[in-house]
């Protein structure tokens, strides 16, 4: 029913910078390949020993030193990519690492492509595709707790849940297949109670770990949320106390704000990409009439808004013309200055009275971005996971409910066993399982070279 592809055929020798560029004490360049034994050789003033560091001179062509440092061989298969790797820890100067690059390049590799150290450790069975992913995740993680989700994705956890539930199917489809093969046999198969709790059981194991996918990627990809407002309300004052900083300029000058202002900060774990934008009321000017449509695309483009209104005049008109949002977006109402307003205004769900001057209120309206975003409170166990993952999942969920349908509905047990079919190869898209060729091409193309 679907394998992982066999190792890779290409014997090209790869070679990168794995740090990033600019001066540092260290650089290191991995090779990965079938020539890093002979390249070590040719390189090195010492004979490198598998999985023992050694100091070493790394030579030019004419024996001369180019820099001396770290050199590490790690022999197939007991390596990152399965293969023969080579490690070098130079100086970390650009023009050192460039002539140690130019050197393993003469001495017969070629440059990496963009993730290709990672794409051969997945073509060789070293991890699977989620795990690969994980890598870049975790390079990329702009929060601790994203980190740790990437962390747990790298080390298996999602894998292993998406292999349970493929194990699940694979137990259904055979159960399945083997009673419409045996049909002359008279098994009564849609008497069969047993079959509907399986496909049930299946059902809800694949909503549970969506849910738990959707938890990854917010942490991985976080939230993008829109200030708006009338002017003067406090939109910048809030982001400022949000992101820490003084970020925007804060004035009594109605209508300071004319561009779209981002910043993004992390808040309960999440990391969330605020857009401050311009007041929004009758422009004055062309300048302030620009910003006040780049204000209203920054809401549609967002996943949460923040309306932030003056708790001191509820009534004022531009406040209630504020309040006529898109249909569809969602929306806290943040009414702000409750540090000089008599009264409150918490009459619904999505309402919070704050001051952006005292910070009262603010970890109040932390816990509502957070439960608006959809993250339970605890972010123990979450792996990270990507929009592919989630699409992979929504599509499996489709298949087994549309099977379901045909079973219940139209007694077709031959169609349930079709959709079956399509949702474990949907599932095994996601540890690479089943995967067309140019999307696995697009997805290590992401990654950085060197990883």
């Amino acid at each position: 029913m679907g394998t992982k592809k066999p190792p890779t055929p290409d014997t090209d020798t790869i070679c990168a910078i794995a740090t990033p560029l600019g001066v540092g004490g260290i650089g290191i360049i991995r090779v990965s390949g079938p020539l890093c034994t002979t390249i070590a050789e040719q390189l090195l003033d010492v004979t490198l020993t598998p999985r023992r560091v050694f100091f070493a001179r790394f030579l030019d062509d004419h024996g001369s030193t180019i820099d001396s440092g770290v050199a590490l061989l790690f022999a197939a298969p007991a390596s990152f990519t399965g293969e023969d790797v080579l490690e070098l820890q130079a100086h970390g100067g650009p023009l050192i690492l460039q002539l140690l690059m130019t050197r393993v390049l003469e001495l017969g590799a070629r440059p990496a492509r963009p993730g290709e150290f990672s794409e051969r450790a997945f073509l060789n069975n070293k991890l699977d595709l989620a795990q690969a992913e994980a890598i870049a995740d975790l390079i990329e993680s702009g929060t601790e707790a994203a980190a740790r989700a990437a962390q747990r994705s790298l080390e298996g956890v999602f894998s292993n849940r998406v292999n349970l539930l493929l194990a699940e199917l694979t137990s259904l489809r055979v159960f399945i297949e083997a009673s419409l093969d045996f049909a002359e046999e008279e098994i009564d198969f849609l008497a069969d109670s047993d079959t509907h709790q399986r496909l049930e059981q299946t059902i809800q194991t694949t909503r549970l770990l969506l849910d738990e996918a959707r938890q990854g990627r917010l942490l991985r990809d976080g939230i993008t949320i829109a200030i708006v407002g009338p002017p003067n309300v406090g939109k910048s004052s809030l982001l400022n106390i949000l992101a820490g900083t003084d970020t925007a300029i804060v004035t009594d000058i109605p209508g300071t704000t004319r561009d779209v202002l981002r910043e993004s900060i992390s808040i309960e774990g999440i990391p969330v990409h605020f857009a401050d934008t311009a007041g929004l009321r009758d422009a004055t000017d062309v300048i302030e009439a620009e910003g006040v449509k780049r204000a209203r695309a920054a809401v549609e483009g967002s996943d949460l808004v923040l309306l932030v209104l003056d708790l001191s005049d509820p009534g004022d008109s531009a406040q209630r013309r504020a309040l006529e949002l898109p249909p569809g977006i969602r929306c806290i109402q943040v009414w702000n200055k409750m540090d000089i307003a008599a009264g409150h205004n918490t009459d619904q769900v999505n309402q919070v009275n704050i001051s952006a001057k005292t910070g009262e209120g603010i970890e109040t309206l932390k816990t509502m971005i957070r439960d608006a975003a959809g993250l339970s409170a605890s972010h123990e166990g979450v792996f990270s996971a990507r929009k592919r993952h989630l699409d992979a999942l929504r599509r499996t969920q489709q298949h087994l409910q549309t099977g379901k349908t045909q079973l219940g509905e139209h007694a077709a047990p031959e169609l349930l066993a079709e959709e079956l079919r399509f949702a474990h190869k949907a599932l095994g898209e996601i540890t690479g399982a089943f995967l067309p060729d140019e999307l696995l091409g697009a997805i290590f193309a992401s990654f950085c070279i060197g990883k």
